[in-house]
């Protein structure tokens, strides 16, 4: 016996998705008597409730990229389908599901009654703090300088949503611009020995709220996509935002992408990391994995995005 749960984060961007929590109970009551709600204040009561659910149970999810990348273990682990309504600051989730523009209500139908598809999941494991972490993703895991900038959006003005949010926190941290001296192999073989601004790694296209990162990156292909950035100073990274915005940044000289199965990556001192906009500390030495078709989500009714 399998159950459906509708589970809301209140504090998802910016708290604006706690305006949903009585709009929604009132339309499950009326177009789909029986489906469960839930409001948690915190993930843990969060993670708790989807704890208890039976195996397999379709969870709703209204939220953004943080919220789905906190109850990932607990959907991995319980084999449940994932819907979801977009309630974010990112939602490149969202985008990479076809759902983004979708109003709530088509959304929470959709997410309720549509088909579900298997989605890759990618996976970190590292030391950070002295203790060893394993960390689920869907859709980027950030390392370097992608990672100093989502730790200064998630504290950056409320009342900023979205891709400026983004970009206010970028400019910031360009101010105070770091880099790292990285080694990376790919699927055994080393793509990287040196100077770099980040090493991030992509499952959907886009990343910090729609940034067309890797714009041929598929989230059903049974692969990850890196995306590395070599030596650049203040200027040559203020350059090359713009191209990064407009998706033309693949053409830099500086600039690579490689799909992969595994990436084991070793850094010369504390590098950032963050997955899916949440930041998870520093370490020297990381390992990613993907983890193919280990989801059922639905998606967009305009199909896979391809």
């Amino acid at each position: 016996m399998t159950t459906t749960l509708v589970l809301l984060n209140p504090h998802a961007g910016g708290g604006r998705a706690a305006r949903l929590q009585t709009p929604i109970h009132q339309w499950l009551a009326q177009h789909a008597p029986g489906t469960e709600f839930a409001a948690p204040d915190s993930v843990e009561q969060a993670r708790a409730r989807l704890q208890a659910l039976p195996r397999s149970s379709r969870v709703v999810v209204v939220g953004g990229d943080g919220t789905l990348n906190q109850l990932l273990p607990a959907l991995l682990a319980g084999e449940h389908t994932l819907g979801l309504v977009p309630g974010g600051s990112g939602n490149d989730t969202a985008r990479a599901l076809k759902l983004h523009h979708a109003p709530w209500p088509a959304a929470l139908a959709h997410a309720l009654r549509g088909p579900a598809r298997s989605m890759d999941v990618g996976q970190a494991a590292f030391y950070s703090d002295g203790a060893a972490r394993t960390v689920p993703f869907l859709s980027s895991f950030t390392t370097g300088f992608d990672s100093a900038v989502g730790l200064r959006a998630l504290n950056g003005p409320r009342w900023l949503q979205g891709l400026p949010r983004y970009l206010l926190a970028t400019l910031r941290e360009l101010a105070a611009l770091r880099t790292w001296e990285l080694q990376v192999q790919l699927d055994g073989v080393a793509v990287h020995d040196g100077t770099a601004l980040f090493a991030s790694t992509l499952n959907t296209r886009s990343f910090g709220s729609g940034m067309p990162a890797v714009p041929h990156a598929l989230i059903d292909d049974g692969q990850l996509n890196l995306l590395l950035a070599g030596r650049f100073g203040r200027i040559s990274t203020a350059l090359m935002l713009p191209r990064l915005l407009a998706g033309w940044h693949l053409g830099h000289p500086r600039v690579q992408t490689r799909a992969f199965s595994r990436l084991t990556l070793h850094a010369s001192t504390p590098v950032p990391l963050a997955a899916d906009g949440e930041y998870l500390g520093t370490t020297q030495q990381l390992e990613l994995q993907v983890l193919a078709g280990a989801l059922c989500v639905v998606r967009g009714p305009l199909g896979a995005p391809r």
